[in-house]
């Protein structure tokens, strides 16, 4: 067995942690969510770290990503440095293969001690502060937006939340599928879609992101809403051929 890695070189000092990941991984138990990939949160030294196991590809996938595409590991690393203001810090990634096949993969980040995602404001309507937070997440889209960065997998457990004072910290994650380029109006509403906010929490950030962006209210709020009803409906409607419970 071999493997590839690399390392920030502001954190040298947790080389010999990536190094022996497996292990590391192996023996902790602090799993923070488990379903196709794992994360757990395993300390390196003195430092809090978040590590993504992700999933045994099948032996199709494995030739792929040894041959001919990226791993998601290591587009999460270089995703993370090159947005690095709007996600958790990344400390490195690392990929073994057994018969020059990939067999297992790790993404290694600070962990980022965050109070909320946007999903319990989106669900509580209840939630302190909750339409000044949709209107701070608002902002910080189209900070995003402004600088080419398009997560095409954002939606509520991705988005992180810490209170700082009266203002909000936001932190992206589940970053390895990214596009970077100039975004067109459309474009930046229809990335509003996955979060499944109702149509009064959407108003009001499409309403912000349309006072920031100095575009037509009315006209961010018909492209935004369009998008999202679209969004529920294609998925409700997969979920009504596989017999799933919809949701609203």
């Amino acid at each position: 067995m071999h493997y590839k890695y690399q390392i920030n070189s502001d954190e040298k000092e947790c080389l010999d942690f990536l190094l022996d990941i497996e292990s590391n991984f192996l023996t902790n138990e602090q799993s923070i969510h488990k379903a196709r990939n794992e994360l757990k949160i395993i300390a390196c030294k003195e430092k809090s770290t978040v590590v993504k196991s992700f999933k045994v590809p099948h032996l199709l996938n494995k030739i792929v990503y040894t041959f001919f595409r990226d791993t998601k590991a290591k587009k999460s690393y270089e995703y993370s440095l090159k947005i690095e203001n709007f996600t958790p810090k990344p400390i490195g990634y690392i990929e073994f293969y057994n018969f020059f096949l990939l067999t297992k993969s790790y993404f290694v980040s600070e962990n980022f001690n965050y109070d909320f995602t946007i999903r319990e404001p989106l669900l509580d309507e209840n939630f302190e502060n909750r339409e000044a937070i949709f209107k701070a997440f608002a902002t910080f889209t189209y900070t995003l937006h402004q600088d080419n960065i398009l997560h095409q997998d954002y939606s509520p457990g991705n988005i992180l939340i810490k209170k700082d004072e009266n203002n909000y910290i936001f932190k992206v994650v589940d970053i390895n599928r990214m596009k970077f380029k100039e975004l067109n109006l459309s474009e930046r509403m229809q990335n509003f879609s996955k979060l499944w906010a109702s149509d009064e929490a959407l108003s009001i950030m499409l309403k912000e992101y349309a006072k920031v962006a100095h575009e037509d209210e009315r006209k961010c709020l018909m492209v935004g809403l369009e998008f999202s009803r679209a969004h529920k409906k294609r998925k409700n409607f997969k979920k009504r051929l596989k017999g799933e419970c919809v949701v609203d």
